[in-house]
């Protein structure tokens, strides 16, 4: 486990700042080279944030992929209806799981990620503890009142079948607070393994349970519903219940999972304990009122970065019954957006939450030593990171959007490819507001993405109103103005980092070439899918072949153009030195 390798270098270390748990085990060096302002052109040790974020992003990925794969059969047995209720019930449970229990884990990695870099080993063990009562309280406290409160929920957003997959996933809270707890306490101390292992095994048992479960479940609803004399709704609504107990059992083993890496990394912490004789540890109250003033800030943030999605669907539901729209045909735009299109687009998206989450620790620790080069440099090569992956991942949504839909849902609607073509552009949005938000909490500007995030909803939900209500857009009122409110904290996140940090983007490297390449990558990817899709009648096939072909073509382009030079490239988490053998290879590397 990372966690043990870092553990025997921590105490009365001040004098490492600069090395935080993170950067001990860095073997790759001072990875990619970017502009910075002031940058003194020095190699440095520091980036192996990324590599502990790439292994949370690759079991993000893994899990979404997993997400995606088991939404195919769910969305067969409870339809675009029952993704509606699923949906619905699932907006309601994330902004309640924001304000709760959300911003636990980023909260209490950074708490415990400072008082481990300067030796204070015991007042990490006490942000442990006092984090799991908080989180104990709050979480159990919200998933009360979310139980109870099922049916008002449900009825304020005009879906009132959504109340039976609400009250599945109230308990659901109360297990992931606690959770959070755990996976934080080791993002703080550098590793990030158990957190991707517990998604991974989270996402394993929900994707099993959900489809078992809303298929009998759905059975069930129907004959109950024939009763009452509407079984299509009835139906839908139990299926969507029998979606979310596959959330619910998948955050119970997840919980357990933790329990048993934190047993049996008792040993080495309580060797830790041990040998801390230099600090005193701090009382509970300071722990809880250190805790809460980190929380407010982030759960301000996130709650507000979320609250848009409550926002969207309670403004366009009720304006589109309003203008007359079909009661069904505004329950199918709506399970398409929530069951499939908001579900391919956070794949993407997961890669950002994941170096974002990595990158808190290390920025604290580097922040709180003073070394701004450090910081600066960390900024830079999360960012960049983040955009080599998105633009190819935007444009490729862009140019196979139909295909994929015909792929992952079997939709064949021209409606759902439109919805994905015109929202593919969020990937970018999203990927980098998420990022910044995640750097701005890491050198304590934690009010920032407070602020931003409650300017970019106001001129959200204004733009949403004004795109339904005089251009009519329907469901494509809600796709612009998400993408409309991340390009607006993106903007606004920039601003901050570049005042607090003086991190400077290289445009032409993190901008233009990867948006260039994405376009080479676009245009190939377009005449693959269409020559193999005429020649075979697969849509399948073209669209794998497609996806498979896009890659290499990406990152040849991407070289060639001088966008990675040799020490970028071997920067890369993981895939670093076959790139550079692959680049070596084809002649193309700049050095």
């Amino acid at each position: 486990m990372e966690t043990r390798k870092a553990s025997s270098r921590e105490t009365g270390k001040e004098s490492r700042s600069r090395a935080t748990v993170q950067a001990r085990g860095s073997r790759s060096g001072s990875g990619s080279r970017y502009h910075t302002a002031g940058e003194s052109g020095q190699k440095r040790q520091g980036n192996s944030f990324l590599a502990q974020g790439s292994i949370l992003a690759m079991a993000s990925i893994f899990s979404r992929v997993i997400g995606l794969l088991y939404r195919l059969p769910l969305t067969g047995i409870i339809g675009k209806q029952g993704n509606d209720y699923y949906g619905t019930a699932f907006e309601i449970y994330s902004i309640i799981l924001i304000i709760s229990a959300y911003s636990i884990p980023l909260a209490v990695s950074k708490l415990v990620a400072a008082r481990v870099s300067v030796g204070e080993i015991k007042s990490a063990d006490r942000v442990l503890k006092g984090s799991l009562v908080f989180a104990a309280s709050t979480g159990g406290t919200a998933a009360l009142v979310v139980f109870f409160g099922a049916d008002f929920f449900s009825g304020l957003l005009k879906t009132p079948f959504a109340s039976p997959a609400l009250r599945v996933l109230a308990p659901v809270i109360f297990v992931v607070a606690v959770v959070g707890v755990l996976r934080g306490f080791f993002q703080g101390l550098g590793s990030m393994m158990p957190s991707a292992i517990s998604q991974i095994v989270e996402q394993i048992i929900n994707a099993i349970v959900s489809v078992v479960a809303a298929y009998f479940l759905f059975d069930l609803g129907l004959s109950i519903g024939k009763k009452k004399g509407d079984p299509d709704s009835w139906a839908a609504a139990y299926g969507a219940a029998g979606g979310t107990l596959g959330t619910a059992l998948g955050a119970v083993f997840a919980l357990l999972f933790m329990i048993f890496i934190f047993w049996v990394y008792q040993r080495i912490w309580k060797r830790k304990l041990r040998r801390d004789r230099r600090s005193e540890a701090v009382g509970y109250g300071e722990v809880m009122k250190t805790l809460v003033l980190t929380i407010v800030p982030v759960l301000l943030s996130t709650t507000l970065y979320n609250v848009s999605a409550i926002i969207d669907t309670g403004l366009f539901k009720n304006t589109a019954h309003l203008q007359g729209y079909d009661v069904k045909q505004i329950s199918d735009w709506w399970g398409v957006f929530t069951g499939q299109y908001r579900v391919i687009i956070n794949v993407p998206v997961s890669i950002a939450s994941a170096i974002a989450a990595s990158s808190v620790p290390s920025l604290t620790a580097a922040h709180k030593s003073g070394d701004q080069g450090l910081v600066r440099e960390q900024i830079d090569s999360a960012t960049r990171f983040v955009m080599v992956i998105a633009f190819p991942c935007a444009m490729g949504l862009a140019v196979l959007a139909a295909p994929i839909m015909r792929l992952l849902f079997g939709d064949t609607d021209p409606t759902s490819g439109l919805m994905l073509i015109a929202g593919a552009v969020s990937v970018v949005f999203y990927s980098l507001s998420t990022l910044s938000n995640g750097l701005l909490q890491g050198i304590d500007k934690l009010e920032l993405p407070v602020r931003h995030a409650a300017v970019a909803l106001v001129l959200q939900a204004g733009l949403l109103y004004v795109l339904m209500e005089l251009f009519h857009l329907n469901i494509y009122a809600v796709i612009y103005a998400n993408a409309f409110y991340a390009l607006l904290m993106c903007v606004l996140n920039e601003i901050g980092l570049r005042r607090h940090s003086g991190a400077q983007w290289n445009v032409k490297k993190t901008i233009l070439l990867p948006l260039l390449s994405s376009v080479v990558m676009g245009l190939g990817c377009f005449c693959v899918y269409h020559a193999l899709y005429g020649l075979l009648g697969s849509n399948a096939l073209a669209t794998i072949m497609a996806i498979l072909a896009a890659i290499p073509v990406y990152f040849i382009t991407l070289i060639y153009a001088g966008g990675l030079s040799r020490q970028e490239l071997s920067g890369f988490p993981k895939v670093g030195r076959l790139l550079v053998k692959a680049g070596d290879l084809l002649h193309i590397i700049r050095e």
